[in-house]
């Protein structure tokens, strides 16, 4: 019994030795992030205007429901979103959004540092979607 006391105390003690800390000294050190990681969303701009079409797909394949995006037609006949906004509060991360666009007008960057004082701080509008 003394044997296995000893033994599992020899590999905690181990761990306490410099070089073997698992924890990270945020915000001076930082963990590199994913390829794969899903962060703040973006919308990608094209030359006079945001890419997105207002086709609809993004807020109907959100599971949470957090997308609202209203449209209207410029005087060339294009359907583009007057309103596009992201309730960050709801939103789950998932990129769904992401994958059902057929023209890549929204991406998620590796942005993942928002935290906010106000509740209409995480409501991002068209603007501050694509300044992200």
């Amino acid at each position: 019994m003394f044997k296995e006391f000893a033994k599992g105390l020899s590999i905690t003690l181990k761990h306490l030795l410099p070089g073997h800390s698992t924890t990270v000294e945020y915000p001076k050190q930082r963990l590199e992030i994913a390829p794969r990681f899903r962060g703040l969303h973006r919308l990608v701009p094209a030359q006079d205007r945001e890419k997105c079409v207002a086709c609809y797909l993004c807020p109907t394949v959100c599971p949470a429901k957090c997308i609202t995006v209203e449209s209207e037609e410029n005087e060339k006949g294009e359907k583009y979103p007057r309103v596009y906004e992201i309730d960050l509060l709801r939103c789950i991360f998932c990129g769904y959004c992401v994958e059902a666009c057929p023209v890549e007008a929204i991406e998620m960057t590796s942005a993942y540092e928002l935290a906010n004082f106000k509740r209409g701080d995480f409501m991002y509008d068209k603007a501050r979607l694509l300044k992200s």
